[in-house]
């Protein structure tokens, strides 16, 4: 553990001032001070590209990226030396001056449902589901085509009280993001894995330092769970390979699993991931291997997909990265 004497300058922590946000970044200094006794922790809350455009659909503005270049500005100038970010809020590929000096152990990484009619498959048909998430609209229509898939914006409170309002007559969310808020009691239905493949980097917290800030490094470093960064490795060679549009519907998530093939037991990571379109087309596909190979693993599945119609499915894509989500 590093040694942080009393003299030593504050951690100056940086994040968006969403509620979501500030309970991730609490969370983060939580655990920091419960390691550094001796550790003076600021916060400072930083306005983003993604946070001021508010009333346009994110891939329309940027999609990933949306929510961090502000924050990496800030890196930069030193005006923070630590940021807290949504994993999936990340680009598949870093600045070269940047680096993630944790990935601390992940929460549930589902999508979940609020709904005022009961689970998904109860929904009247012509229902009015909101989304921000192409990810989302086309694994959704794939289930039911009937919906009304309509784009929706705000942060977690805004989206759950225009459903209250019945502006909307369910909303897909992420787990994570509600139970981080203590709010995973309105959840209507915790949607299956294998049908509504998570974003890359779902459930997962990334911090993000410059890379020759080398005490930030070591004390954030200490928050890094293994088992978290493999698997959101192995799901960010995924989404790098595709080089996924800001309106591509692609989503990746992995896990380490119990492998009790061939002639003992060990782990083995998993990644199942889909590429698709928002009408509802898509393909679906599995890879396993090596936890140390999870940058291959990851590669693999993109190649695989790609070559059983997912080249397809990105061509309409704009250029960028995979739509931010909430």
């Amino acid at each position: 553990m590093v040694e942080v004497g009393s003299a030593s300058r504050p951690l100056i922590i940086g994040t968006r001032a969403s509620p979501l946000a500030l309970a991730q970044t609490n969370l983060i200094s939580t655990s920091l001070r419960a390691r550094y006794a001796n550790l003076e922790i600021q916060i400072v809350r930083i306005t983003t590209k993604g946070d001021v455009l508010r009333d346009r659909p994110l891939a329309s503005i940027g999609g990933r990226g949306v929510f961090v270049g502000e924050i990496e500005a800030a890196l930069r100038s030193k005006e923070i030396d630590l940021a807290v970010h949504s994993a999936k809020d990340l680009p598949s590929r870093l600045a070269s001056d940047m680096l993630i000096a944790a990935f601390p152990s992940r929460s549930d990484a589902r999508d979940v449902l609020i709904s005022r009619s009961g689970r998904l498959d109860e929904l009247p048909p012509g229902a009015r589901l909101g989304t921000s998430s192409p990810r989302r609209a086309c694994q959704i229509r794939a289930l039911r085509g009937d919906l009304d898939v309509v784009d929706v914006r705000g942060n977690v409170d805004t989206r759950l009280r225009k459903v209250a309002a019945g502006e909307y007559d369910a909303l897909v969310l992420a787990a994570a993001g509600l139970i981080r808020l203590g709010r995973e009691g309105e959840v209507t239905e915790w949607l299956n894995k294998e049908q509504m493949i998570s974003a890359v980097g779902q459930g997962a917290l990334a911090l993000e330092t410059r890379g020759d800030n080398d005490r930030v490094v070591a004390l954030a470093g200490e928050l890094d769970d293994p088992r978290t960064r493999v698997a959101v490795t192995a799901e960010r060679s995924f989404l790098a390979r595709l080089g996924a549009g800001c309106t591509a519907a692609a989503g990746a998530h992995a896990e380490l699993v119990h492998d009790v093939s061939g002639s003992g037991s060990s782990g083995s990571l998993r990644i199942m991931g889909m590429i698709g379109t928002v009408d509802g087309r898509l393909v679906r596909g599995v890879q396993r291997g090596p936890p140390e190979h999870a940058e291959e693993i990851g590669l693999r599945l993109a190649e695989d997909l790609l070559a059983r119609g997912g080249t397809e499915f990105l061509a309409g894509a704009t250029n960028g990265e995979a739509i931010a989500e909430a």
